[in-house]
């Protein structure tokens, strides 16, 4: 029985559930005319009815279909020229999803017709313009992705955000499949899911880290490519996006639309109740369309002149800034739109708390306005009252000319630091030259945020995460291990200022084994006692290895899983980093709201922060200046108030840290400070041993703490009467 059909309303996009049946809106302004074809079931080799769409508003194409319900599949097809050499791909034999799709109940079936250009193999090649400028007839809907009409009625208990303040915020970027494959308390029905990642055992694990944010990678809707496809590996990472308001239904249990969500649904509401917020990883920058020579399975079909950023010289191609093949062109007003309803979607359905923006320095190129302060796609987020309080990362950099950014974003935008990774990466390598880029990095990064009101929170830090070595592959690899992924060894980073100690990968030493342990405390306590946003990547706390591949988003076995059957060593490791983290939120004084100003504070002891030599002096500018300085300390009083006043008392000067740092190949006699008067410094950790300090040590000011060498160390401050001097295994004293 054929439905009902009215004029139905442009707004809002997709295919919305509303008394009596379905309003369907699409946008394509460049196409004649669009079909809207609804099909039967998954299985459907053809649609079961084909509508033409009657009304148009603007750019916008809707209908009214009274009697159809929730869990209707539909998909559209999209008359109009095929002109490649124009910029248009329109092809109404081919069946395209929703760009808007709340659910891809059916995911396309890899055949050469699902491109809109005459091809008949899927050799993963590149095509002759000829090939390529004539259109294919043939019909692709046995193989086009379905898309599925979505009404979610969720009971979200109240649900509150935990609006974790950016102060307080570690990050703990994580994987759905990757964080649960192979824990052993998890359900093995569980394992791979969102129920899984929301399970007891793994919100225990967070908890007990003290961790307060997950970052996800990516849970759009995602595609595997061609090349990946032929090679039968998938694309784990999902960084192809089909769709960006359907949760991927590889981390479903179920492959019901409306179970997934509320899937996902319960995965948040269960980690806000443990006071965990969530942050995507959101490919708003490309589509798993690919190049010029890619399918027609969405956007491209229903009109690639206007969701895709063309080649002026050549309208065949794209503006390809991502490396991935297409860039979406959010210069156009309808495109940005559909990123900031996929962003409200989240936010106010999904109830999501943050945003990291893949390759963000696509999105924000804009040949008119090239100054980020003045963007129209961040000036729309940044002023809409949905996004306030919502967490915004960038990452800013693409591949395109004038790619790196970092620091060109606007309050309050926080953005991935590679720097602050690499540099602290060479400082423990033992590079020359460095100390006064390191010192800064520690400090905040000023020199990249100390604008336009900024404060640290704008530095995310990490010096591991997804895209690169983890932090054990780190320690023990020097060359890429890429071979698995099937690309010869080509992909991933070829500069990553790793060591791996004279073994490339295992080995049974155990001089070795202690070096690399060492160094990994160095990383992670560099990372952890820096002003900034912390961020560490799952697993980097339990020795997550992936056999050196450095850029494993193609691999959908154990290189990516998290393998929780610790051995001693690791265990040790994941019980410094608790400690670690828990030091951090103890002390202020590494949460800061401003930056330093490097001058003398009110309270007549020192600045706010104090930057010393083994001496216990204040370095002096030659010896920022030396190549040959791999050693140095730091000194961190309480933040004041206001960061102008603090009244010179015993609780103040008791709230005040000190760091020592030394990267040489030699112990250091450092001379404990006396900048805070008579007391004595009582040692949190020290990285040469694996553990923090379980007994109270403590020196008097005045007296040397010999630091060894490729090891740095912590003191807290107190007036309290010395207590005795401690021999500590072995190390000496003075």
């Amino acid at each position: 029985m054929s439905p009902n059909v009215f004029p139905g309303k442009p707004e809002p996009l997709g295919a919305t559930f509303v008394d009596g049946g379905i309003n369907f809106s699409v946008y394509s302004e460049f196409c004649d005319s669009v079909d809207l074809c609804l099909f039967d079931s998954i299985d459907s080799q053809k649609e079961s009815q084909r509508i033409r769409m009657p009304s148009k508003t603007g750019p916008i194409w809707h209908c009214f279909l009274q009697g159809i319900k929730p869990g209707q599949l539909y998909g559209y097809r999209v008359h109009g020229p095929y002109s490649p050499e124009k910029g248009h791909r329109f092809n109404e034999n081919k069946v395209l999803s929703d760009p808007y799709a709340k659910w891809i109940a059916r995911l396309p079936t890899w055949h050469s017709s699902l491109f809109s250009y005459s091809r008949t193999d899927l050799q993963f090649r590149e095509i002759p313009p000829e090939e390529l400028l004539r259109m294919d007839t043939r019909d692709n809907a046995p193989f086009a992705a379905l898309s599925e009409v979505i009404h979610s009625d969720f009971d979200w208990e109240q649900d509150v955000r935990p609006n974790i303040p950016w102060k307080n915020t570690i990050i703990y970027e994580a994987h759905i499949k990757g964080m649960t494959a192979l824990h052993p308390d998890i359900s093995p029905k569980l394992r791979g899911t969102y129920a899984g990642f929301y399970s007891e055992p793994i919100i225990r694990h967070l908890k007990k880290l003290g961790i307060t944010t997950v970052e996800l990678l990516p849970i759009h809707q995602c595609f595997d490519s061609l090349r990946l496809y032929n090679n039968h590996l998938t694309d784990y990472w999902g960084y192809n996006s089909l769709t960006y308001f359907s949760p991927d239904r590889r981390f479903s249990r179920s492959t019901s639309g409306i179970e997934c969500i509320n899937e996902f649904k319960n995965m948040i509401k269960q980690l806000h109740k443990s006071g965990i917020e969530v942050i995507l990883d959101s490919v708003y920058n490309h589509t798993c369309e690919n190049s010029h020579f890619g399918p027609s399975l969405s956007f491209r079909g229903i009109d690639n002149f206007s969701y895709y950023k063309l080649d002026k010289l050549d309208l065949t191609k794209y503006d390809d800034s991502t490396g991935t093949g297409n860039r979406l062109n959010v210069e156009n007003p309808y495109v940005a739109k559909m990123i900031l309803d996929s962003m409200k979607f989240w936010v106010t359905e999904m109830h999501i708390d943050g945003f990291r923006f893949d390759l963000a320095r696509s999105l924000v190129r804009n040949e008119k306005v090239p100054n980020n302060i003045e963007n129209p796609f961040l000036t729309a987020i940044n002023s809409d009252p949905v996004f306030s309080g919502v967490k915004l990362i960038a990452e800013p950099w693409d591949l395109g000319k004038d790619g790196y950014q970092i620091g060109s974003f606007p309050k309050p935008w926080s953005e991935w630091n590679a720097q602050f990774r690499d540099c602290s990466r060479k400082f423990w390598r033992g590079d020359r030259g460095i100390l006064g880029e390191f010192a800064t990095r520690i400090a905040g990064s000023s020199d990249l945020f100390r604008k336009e009101g900024r404060s640290p929170y704008s530095s995310i830090n990490y010096v591991a995460c997804h895209d690169g070595f983890t932090l054990e592959d780190l320690v023990s690899y020097e060359k890429k291990h890429n071979a698995e992924n099937l690309e010869q060894n080509k992909d991933g980073w070829d500069y990553s200022y790793s060591s791996n100690f004279g073994v490339e990968g295992p080995t049974t030493s155990g001089e070795i084994l202690s070096r690399r342990d060492r160094r990994k405390r160095n990383l992670l306590t560099t990372l952890f006692i820096s002003q900034g946003v912390p961020m560490i990547g799952a697993g980097d706390e339990l020795g997550k290895t992936q056999k050196g591949n450095n850029n494993s988003y193609c691999q959908d076995n154990e290189t990516n899983y998290i393998n929780w059957d610790l051995d001693a060593r690791y265990k040790i490791l994941l019980e410094y980093a608790i400690n670690l983290i828990r030091f951090r939120k103890e002390h202020s004084s590494l949460r800061r709201d401003q930056f330093f100003e490097g001058k003398l504070r009110p309270d007549h002891f020192s600045r706010d922060i104090l930057w010393i030599s083994e001496t216990g002096e204040e370095l002096v500018k030659s010896q920022w200046e030396s190549e040959a300085r791999k050693s140095f300390g730091f000194l961190l009083p309480p933040p004041s108030d206001n960061n102008e006043s603090l009244n010179d008392d015993i609780s103040n000067r008791n709230s005040s840290l000190l760091f020592l740092l030394n990267a040489s190949e030699e112990p250091i006699d450092f001379l404990l400070t006396n900048y805070l008067g008579d007391g004595i410094w009582i040692r949190a950790f020290d990285t040469w041993e694996a553990e923090f300090d379980r007994e109270t040590f403590s020196l008097n000011v005045g007296q040397k703490y010999r630091l060894r060498e490729e090891s740095m160390v912590g003191f807290h401050f107190t007036t309290a009467q010395a207590s005795p001097i401690m021999k500590d295994k072995g190390l000496s004293y003075e």
